[in-house]
Formats: structure tokens, sequence, C-alpha cells
């Protein structure tokens, strides 16, 4: 069995596409214990997640936290699930649907698009795969996470380096690092906040919520504390926001081990304690509605809270398919596949495919 995987039919008929793979964390298949269990296996064990010695952490993961999570966390999806399905592949979907036609629209390019999740289903390498078979000779990777992270970004593009070791034919990629401080990703943020308060009046306080990391990840260099904060420090300038009109915060804090702080849930509280009578909270890590965002803070932060006496919670819905944010991703894609992109494409397919009849002509010749 070869260790490379069959190649697509060439064709010369045909010109070679650029490909775009939108990467996002993923998602189980379904709100039950039987799915949400595979989807933890993979997720846990990824090493870039985990940093835990692997003989040690598995005897764990398998031992006690396969045999208690799945459950509880089924439970938390099914609060959340939709008739669609998950809102993290809802969405997503959704955003390469607009993205795919606001590129269609501004570039004369052929242009191929796919989905891929780190965990779960589609996967990265079925992304990629789809886009091989389109002919892609060229892929962008585009990881959805605004801030860069190893336990996010990094590993999005091992598995994605990991399918090419698999390929003959290995196709050009790039990669997008991050964009917490591109300047449509702010202004999409901005304008989802306005928009908000707008409708219900603008709030006492603003607590930014991003997910939460492990403290080591600080130290040891990765610099998704620093991304945070820019991102944080951009939208409330943006906004007009003082020192003390918002709060940035991390959630999602799991194990024993110290995490970036403060803890999202910590600040909940005290703002609750406060009297604080209207709390907005926005998660602007996150550009798609997930469980993160929708369980754990717009139900459990919300509880949290108000039983600690405050008065009314606001969850701002993530950029989902807000106009401002599928143009600046139409954007940021569009400048990472400059040079790829060239407006007299159709001529130089036509002078190609000229090339290639004529070679094979002569080939046809030259075999008689």
């Amino acid at each position: 069995m070869s260790r490379f995987i069959t190649e697509p039919e060439f064709s010369h008929d045909h010109p070679a596409r650029i490909g775009v793979l939108l990467i996002n964390l993923g998602t189980p298949d379904a709100p039950t214990p039987a799915a949400v269990k595979p989807y933890l296996r993979q997720f846990l064990s990824d090493p870039r997640v985990v940093e835990i010695p692997r003989l040690i952490w598995q005897v764990i993961l398998r031992g006690i936290i396969l045999n208690v999570r799945p459950g509880k966390s089924a439970h938390k999806y099914a609060s959340i699930w939709s008739k669609e399905g998950s809102p993290l592949q809802v969405w997503t979907q959704k955003q390469l649907r607009l993205l795919k036609g606001y590129l269609g629209e501004r570039l004369n390019a052929p242009l191929s698009f796919a989905v891929g999740m780190r965990y779960g289903e589609p996967s990265i390498a079925a992304g990629l795969d789809t886009l091989k078979a389109a002919g892609c000779d060229r892929i962008l990777l585009m990881p959805l996470y605004p801030q860069y992270a190893a336990s996010t970004t990094a590993t999005a593009c091992d598995a994605a380096f990991a399918r090419l070791m698999r390929y003959r034919n290995q196709p050009a990629l790039r990669t997008v690092r991050s964009f917490h401080d591109h300047p449509g990703y702010i202004a999409a943020l901005v304008e989802q906040v306005r928009a908000h308060w707008a409708r219900e009046g603008r709030a006492d306080h603003l607590l930014m919520s991003f997910h939460g990391l492990p403290r080591y990840t600080l130290d040891k260099g990765d610099p998704y504390h620093c991304h945070c904060h820019k991102t944080a420090r951009l939208l409330a300038d943006a906004l007009g926001l003082g020192e003390g009109d918002y709060t940035l915060a991390f959630q999602s804090r799991f194990g024993k081990a110290e995490w970036l702080k403060p803890y999202t849930a910590d600040v909940l509280a005290k703002l609750g304690k406060a009297g604080v009578a209207r709390l907005d909270v926005i998660c602007p890590g996150f550009v798609a509605d997930c469980l993160e965002t929708l369980e754990e803070i717009a139900i459990e932060g919300k509880e949290t809270f108000l039983t600690a006496g405050g008065g009314s919670f606001r969850y701002i819905p993530c950029l989902n398919d807000q106009s401002a944010w599928i143009g600046a991703l139409a954007d940021l894609v569009e400048t990472e596949l400059s040079g790829w992109l060239a407006d007299d494409w159709q001529a130089e397919q036509a002078a190609g495919l000229a090339r290639e009849s004529r070679e094979r002509a002569r080939a046809r010749g030259a075999s008689k």
C-alpha cells in the first residue's frame, strides 16, 4: 500500500484553480454522549491542546475524562443545538457561501472553496482533498481564529501540513497567521456593538470575554494573550470607552492549573456583586457562535451574573453572517492571495490551453 494518496485525474483542458480553505475548531456530529466522546477524544489528545506528557495524560483522559465528560458536554450541546445542526457548523458553512459570493463579484479568478474542521467533520484533510479534486494547485489556509495561539491556529496548520505529506503532487500553500488587529475585523466588531446599543440602549459596562489558555503558554512565548489585549484596546478605543467602561477576561478554564486571568466567571460575579445594572458581553475571539458563547456565556455566564446580584445581562452575538465581517473576511483573503491573482487570467488560461493543445498534437505526431 502506497504511503501517497492517488492523485485526482488530471486534464489539460482544465486550468489550475486557487483554493481557499476556511478552518474552524469543529463540533460533534450530534448533541449526544456517543457523538461527543470521539470528538473530545480527538480534541483532548492533541498535544498542542494538552501539553501534559502523553502517557500520563492518556491514562487520565481514557480512564476518567472520557467516561464522565461526554454526558455533561452533550447536555450543554443539546441546549444550543438548532434544527439545522451545530451553530458553529451552520455559521461556518454560511460564511463560506457568503465569502464565495463576495469574492465571485470582486474577482475574475478561478477560485474554489471548502471548509475544514480541526476536530470532527468535515476534516481539514477532507477539505484539502476537495480542493485538490477541483484542480487547485495553490491553496490558502484561512483559520478563523483572530488571535493566534499554538492550540488553535498552529494545530490547524499542523493538520494541513500532515495531509500534504500524503500528496505526491503538493499544491503551493499559504497560511493566515492572525487578524486580531485587522481594521476590517475591528470595524465589524464595532458595528456589532453599536447595532446592539441602537436596539437595546447602551450598557453600563462591556465585558470582552476571550477563550482562556493555561498561564504557561504566555510564559513560553505564545502571543495569544497580547493579541487579545490589542483587540480589546482597539475595540474599546473605537467605541470611545474609558478604562473603567470595559473589562477583558478569559473563559473556558479547564483543570486545576492557573490559566490566563482574570477569569470570566470571577469577573461576572464581581460585576454582579457591584450591582451593575446593565451588562453587555461580547466574545471577540469567536467569529461564529458556538458552545463557548451560546451556552457558557449566554446561559451559564448570565446565571452567574444574576445570581451575584447583577441587573440586566445582554449577550452580543458573534459576527456570524454580518455583512461587515464577511466583507472584512473577503478583504483578508484577497490580500493573502496577492500574486496568485491576475486580472488577465482568462487570457493566460487561453494561451496555456493553446500551448498544451499544440504539445499534445506534437506528441501524437511523434508517436506515429
